[in-house]
């Protein structure tokens, strides 16, 4: 089938590299076109493991194509994907639409055959609806089945989880879409991955409510951490033993600085502004994000206090190791090293950051961080070593080189990817997240 995926960024690069793969022709479409001039050169606007070789191998296969040409690339397409971004609006928290609304009528304008318009952002409810009546106001004279299909990708594993997902979601109204959809999935389909159809807006809310529900995860051990260590428990115990339950499960209960990244920011604060318009709060959503924002900032001042206080902080440097998110990607959108290091320069504290990957998406958003080459450079002269991101590259640190480096061995380790005992033995003064 030919596809046509309207925005290169995260998720419309990822899907449309992995649906070309799968043997459907696809044409990714975006207005930038000094990125779609670098895709065709083989640069990716993204760091995601195996995405330039997907992408290359597919391009050699004449599967997959850019262009910044609308009506170019949706010409004869069975399904247009829209997949731009939907990011917070100033001001009131809400998603912005905009993008999805502008692509929504130029699709209109554009199409000429009948097709299946799908909503691959992630969209408050009732986008579809808007979307539908966006088409139908251009005057389009073509069949169009509007359709739903949330992605529920993990930056750093997105290939995987698109070819080897838990679910696929599709939310249509219609034989129409649903059959064109059961068609472009159906290499999935018969590797027994389970394809859920609902309503439209059922799969929109199934979107927001997963990732709420994850970030409700990750909120909630953070508080146990910080519990056991009032309590003299040790967390990581915790989370083994309420995981071990199937109803809980053990994935997202791993204490750290707090989450990030392009989703449960945005997603938890879209669910919470949906719910207030439909006079329907979700409390426990709304506790979750303020807590949430709260623990950065803790994060950073848990750094000072591992330096003697705020007092005997002022003036000392800190090397931070990890400034993305998470590791295998190099997004910064809400990464907690953002607010940590904000903490820190506050109270008078130098800075210097290292990440493999984000180093040049963190300097404009960190300019009190001095930037450096190597976890040694920014290591070197520290008072205290702060792990703030779990990149493979931090797990195996040479130690006696970073006690040789820094004014003092003070390691805080808010991932908890060192063992208290090693560190201690190796001549270090250790913190770690909820761990006695």
């Amino acid at each position: 089938m030919k596809i046509a995926m309207v925005g290169s960024g995260y998720v419309g690069l990822v899907s449309g590299a992995c649906f070309a793969d799968f043997g459907h022709e696809v044409v990714c479409i975006d207005k930038d076109t000094s990125k779609i001039d670098r895709l065709r050169d083989g640069v990716m606007p993204i760091y995601e493991p195996g995405l330039e070789a997907l992408v290359a191998s597919n391009v050699k296969a004449g599967r997959l194509s850019f262009t910044t040409d609308l009506a170019e690339g949706i010409a004869g397409a069975h399904a247009v994907f829209i997949a731009v971004g939907t990011p917070s609006r100033r001001g009131d928290g809400h998603a912005d639409l905009s993008f999805v609304h502008a692509v929504a009528r130029e699709v209109g304008e554009s199409l000429a055959n009948d097709a299946v318009v799908v909503t691959k952002s992630t969209v408050p409810v009732g986008t579809g609806d808007d979307v539908e009546r966006f088409i139908a106001e251009t005057g389009c004279k073509h069949r169009v089945s509007v359709v739903s299909n949330p992605e529920f990708l993990r930056e750093g594993a997105a290939i995987g989880d698109f070819k080897r997902p838990d679910r696929i979601v599709i939310g249509a109204e219609d034989d129409f879409g649903r059959e064109v959809m059961r068609e472009i999935y159906r290499p999935l389909f018969l590797n027994e991955s389970p394809i859920l159809f609902v309503s439209r807006r059922s799969a929109e809310l199934i979107k927001y409510a997963a990732n709420a529900f994850l970030a409700t995860k990750i909120t909630f051990i953070n508080e146990m951490a910080d519990l056991c260590e009032k309590v003299g428990a040790n967390v990581q115990d915790v989370s083994r033993g309420i995981g071990m339950d199937n109803r809980i499960g053990p994935k997202f209960l791993h204490a750290g600085p707090g989450y990030g990244g392009s989703c449960f920011p945005k997603d938890t604060l879209a669910l919470l502004k949906t719910a207030e318009d439909y006079d329907s709060p979700v409390r426990i959503v709304e506790a979750v994000v303020k807590t949430n924002d709260s623990r950065k900032r803790a994060m950073g001042r848990k750094v000072i206090d591992a330096l003697g206080g705020p007092e005997v902080a002022r003036g000392k440097k800190v090397a931070l190791l990890g400034l993305t998110f998470k590791p295998n990607t190099d997004d910064m959108r809400d990464s907690p090293a953002i607010a940590i290091a904000q903490a820190l320069a506050d109270a008078g504290v130098e800075v210097a950051g290292y990440d493999p990957e984000g180093m040049e998406q963190a300097a404009p958003l960190m300019p009190e961080v001095a930037m450096c080459d190597s976890p040694y450079a920014a290591i070197e002269g520290a008072d205290a070593v702060a792990i703030v991101t779990e990149w493979d590259a931090f797990r195996a640190l040479d130690l006696a080189r970073v006690r040789e480096l820094a004014n003092a061995p003070v390691l805080v380790d808010l991932r908890n990817i060192y063992q208290a005992g090693d560190l201690r033995e190796a001549g270090f003064t250790y913190h770690s997240i909820g761990r006695p």
